[in-house]
């Protein structure tokens, strides 16, 4: 780790004026400030003299703030770890592959992955099937959000509010409502009840 604060902006920045110009990316290092002289001295710099750097406590840099590329960057950052910390709920929850799959486009390898780092247990088999009173439950709750927010389709947390609703595992939860969005919300809860109880 660099001594200084200075020495780890000034190699940072020069690592990265050294990858721009071995890409070709003179756009980039015009924005720096980089010159034909300053490109000559660039190509001249190795690994050592980037060692060296580090024994300096000044930079020879302007940094400015772009703020119309900082809020957006912080606000997409912001998206994704909101995205994989709900991610990490369901996966605590228990929600089964293919609704990781069909909500946020995780592969069957990243999934295996997070439930081995979180220390879950291996998924076998699928969900028992509810009782009717417990699949009426479900479909009430499920008809009370879609009509409320009129929506078709539901959302990650929303999943995990029915779940919380109602105590149900979230694989049930996923099957029964995936049925019934195939299916149509015009049938009854007594039907869909059966459904459950005879498989699809």
């Amino acid at each position: 780790m660099s001594s200084n604060k200075e020495a780890d902006l000034t190699t940072a920045v020069l690592l990265y004026a050294m990858r721009c110009l071995a890409e070709g990316d003179q756009q980039a290092l015009r924005a720096m400030n980089f010159g034909p002289k300053e490109l000559d001295a660039l190509k001249e710099m190795n690994l050592a003299d980037l060692y060296r750097a580090d024994a300096l406590r000044v930079h020879c840099l302007q940094i400015g703030l772009n703020r119309d590329v900082f809020w957006p960057m912080l606000d997409h950052l912001r998206h994704q770890r909101e995205s994989e910390d709900l991610q990490r709920t369901l996966l605590v929850a228990d929600a089964p592959l293919e609704m990781m799959q069909q909500l946020f486009g995780v592969s069957s390898r990243e999934y295996t992955r997070w439930r081995r780092l979180l220390t879950l247990a291996p998924a076998v088999g699928r969900p028992p099937e509810l009782n009717e009173t417990d699949t009426h439950a479900l479909w009430y709750a499920w008809q009370d959000k879609v009509q409320a927010d009129d929506k078709s389709t539901l959302t990650a947390e929303d999943y995990l509010d029915l779940q919380q609703q109602t105590g149900i595992g979230l694989r049930s939860i996923w099957t029964l409502v995936q049925r019934w969005e195939t299916y149509g919300e015009g049938s009854s809860a007594a039907t869909f009840g059966r459904v459950a109880e005879n498989g699809p």
